[in-house]
């Protein structure tokens, strides 16, 4: 008989998208979706948009008074979104 190499499906899915070079902007979205997670409903709100340039979270704020709270916690932004997708995806927010 034949011994065969069974794998998870998941880890056949992450070869894959690994190979076609589609992981890494699979992990951006999930940073980008999950910022409302993190900040909370209300303060997602005054977000106008999100993305993702050279490892760097960008994120409007339409009110200045929470885009300065946030600016100052963008390093607590930064280790927590890469906390919720499990890898280190992002090595900054910068909010304008």
């Amino acid at each position: 008989m034949f011994k065969r190499d069974v794998k998870s499906l998941g880890d056949v899915l992450q070869h894959y998208l690994r190979k076609e070079g589609l992981e890494t902007p699979l992990l951006q979205m999930r940073v980008v979706d999950a910022w409302p997670k993190i900040v909370g409903e209300s303060v997602s709100g005054y977000t106008a948009e999100r993305f993702i340039k050279n490892q760097v979270l960008f994120v409007k704020v339409t009110n200045p008074a929470l885009r300065q709270n946030l600016s100052m916690m963008h390093t607590r932004l930064t280790k927590r979104l890469n906390e919720v997708v499990g890898t280190s995806v992002i090595t900054d927010v910068r909010v304008y």
